[in-house]
């Protein structure tokens, strides 16, 4: 869970594998001046290939942390790879073990890092835009940081659901938007630091989900813009990672521990 912390390991990787990318595919990128310079925020980007994971950090000249699924731990085979890329293992099954991993995440923002999610919480099973999951708006608001909205396109056609190889040449565009500073009633959240309970946030669950859904809805409608897809107003469905679990991407959705959405 303390991966984050071995810096060394990931720039050397970066080093190593980003001339291979830029070389066998174009990258396009628009509004990388909305990623801040210094301090912490989280990247919210739809999920559309495996290989979303590897072209994103390579245009963020920060390091990039994100919340990967703890099946890829377990095997030797691969772990040693999202280790060194500082990856959080995360247990989907909920209870305890979520709750660790959204600990983790939160020491990562603490420390002033760039975390990045995927708010539908698992690879889209097509070339749509899912629901976003509110752990997302409910870590952005419990850590007072602000929430950039990512659009990613053309990593489907790089590497396609249930493929092991990207296939070259084709671009990759990233847009990002301005950042969303999320707040509660009109309100904006000050906290110290992450985890402490957000002021205008408390004594209110039912409204505060509510809230907490309204601005989850509108951090995916400006991913949808940025991206070009259609938006769905449900869930994207896990079958096929069950059914090709060394092919899901990092699992980012961020369950809410009361709901799991």
């Amino acid at each position: 869970m303390r991966g984050y912390r071995c810096p060394v390991a990931y720039w050397i990787m970066k080093a190593i594998i980003s001339p291979f990318l830029y070389l066998l595919w174009p990258v396009k990128v628009e509004g990388r001046e909305n990623v801040p310079t210094h301090g912490p925020a989280v990247l919210a980007a739809n999920h559309q290939s495996f290989c979303d994971s590897f072209f994103l950090p390579l245009i963020v000249h920060r390091r990039v942390t994100y919340v990967a699924k703890a099946e890829y731990f377990d095997n030797w085979k691969i772990a040693w790879f999202f280790r060194a890329a500082g990856q959080i293992p995360m247990n989907r099954s909920g209870g305890d073990a979520s709750q660790r991993a959204l600990d983790t995440a939160k020491e990562v923002l603490d420390s002033g890092q760039v975390l990045a999610i995927y708010p539908e919480g698992t690879r889209a099973p097509d070339e749509r835009l899912h629901k976003g999951k509110t752990g997302v708006a409910r870590l952005a608001l419990g850590c007072g940081v602000p929430v950039i909205p990512v659009g990613i396109t053309g990593t489907r056609a790089v590497q396609p659901p249930g493929s092991m190889v990207m296939r070259p040449f084709r671009t990759v565009t990233i847009r990002f938007g301005p950042p969303l500073v999320y707040r509660l009633d009109g309100t904006e959240i000050t906290t110290g630091r992450c985890g402490e309970p957000a002021s205008g946030a408390g004594g209110r669950p039912d409204a505060d989900q509510v809230e907490l859904r309204t601005l989850t809805d509108t951090l995916m409608a400006e991913i949808a813009r940025l991206s070009g897809q259609q938006y769905v107003d449900h869930y994207a469905k896990r079958t096929h990672a069950a059914a090709a679990p060394t092919q899901e991407g990092p699992a980012g959705g961020i369950p809410a521990p009361e709901t799991g959405a």
